[in-house]
């Protein structure tokens, strides 16, 4: 009696095991509700299960992309779906400049293109909740918001000029498993206009430098708000087809039980 329970213990297990392993290159992520920063006026939210990628996609990934769907190459691309910028640190179709690095994350991306990315793989773009979610852990605590050492170095990280020198993996894990979802680049969300917009906030701006709603950030009176502020007042800025040459993105997948 005591074999074949044991048995049918192991057989559950592996069918478990199965039913929920981690896609390749994505953490599961374990939902619940929690009050952001901004966006929703301390309203509680809930994130359900999902699961994300480690690492931002870099420079070699997308390149394997735009080889196998020619419409996404720089001189292929309807301008409504990308500015002049889309690409621009590429040296032509299908080769990066030499100055850029194949595992450095890939940057100058509109949202269509990053959208169109994730869909092909199988996947999505992460929500706002789902990537502030996963973005308030640091490297032992999964929701370190409170923790003053946590936002001086994520404002730290934002005050230093940004470079795509970079290449991902060089911060430490948070507490989810996930890599430089700060301090390395912006990165698009699915849903990225749908918090702190107005009719008048949307400016038709070129510079990367005018791609923040300044005015917004007299209600961040300490530092864990106005991180947060800074993040939502870019994604607020921008339009889908804009593309910028610190903002990437990495994708997010539901979880679908079986």
């Amino acid at each position: 009696m005591k074999t074949k329970a044991f048995r049918l213990f192991i057989t559950l297990l592996v069918f478990q095991t199965f039913l929920f392993a981690q896609s390749a290159g994505m953490v599961f992520i374990k939902g619940s509700r929690y009050i952001p920063l901004y966006g929703r006026d301390s309203t509680v939210v809930e994130v359900k299960d999902f699961e994300i990628d480690i690492y931002p996609i870099t420079n070699a990934e997308y390149e394997n992309f735009v080889k196998k769907h020619p419409k996404w190459q720089k001189s292929k691309v309807i301008k409504l779906f990308a500015d002049t910028s889309y690409l621009s640190n590429w040296k032509n179709d299908l080769e990066l400049k030499a100055s850029e690095k194949p595992n450095s994350p890939v940057t100058y991306i509109s949202w269509f293109a990053a959208k169109d990315y994730c869909e092909c793989q199988g996947k999505r773009l992460p929500t706002v909740d789902e990537w502030e979610y996963v973005a308030m852990a640091d490297e032992t605590t999964k929701d370190a918001r409170k923790k003053s050492s946590y936002n001086k170095q994520i404002l730290a990280w934002y005050e230093a000029p940004r470079s795509n020198e970079n290449t991902i993996g060089e911060h430490p894990k948070n507490a989810w498993g996930v890599h430089d979802l700060h301090g390395l680049v912006w990165e698009w969300t699915l849903d990225f206009n749908s918090v702190l917009i107005t009719g008048e906030s949307r400016k038709d701006v070129d510079k990367d430098s005018n791609l923040f709603c300044g005015s917004a950030a007299v209600n961040a009176t300490d530092l864990m708000n106005y991180a947060a502020f800074m993040r939502y007042a870019i994604r607020g800025s921008l339009k889908a087809k804009y593309s910028m040459k610190n903002l990437g993105f990495r994708c997010a997948k539901d979880i679908n039980l079986k």
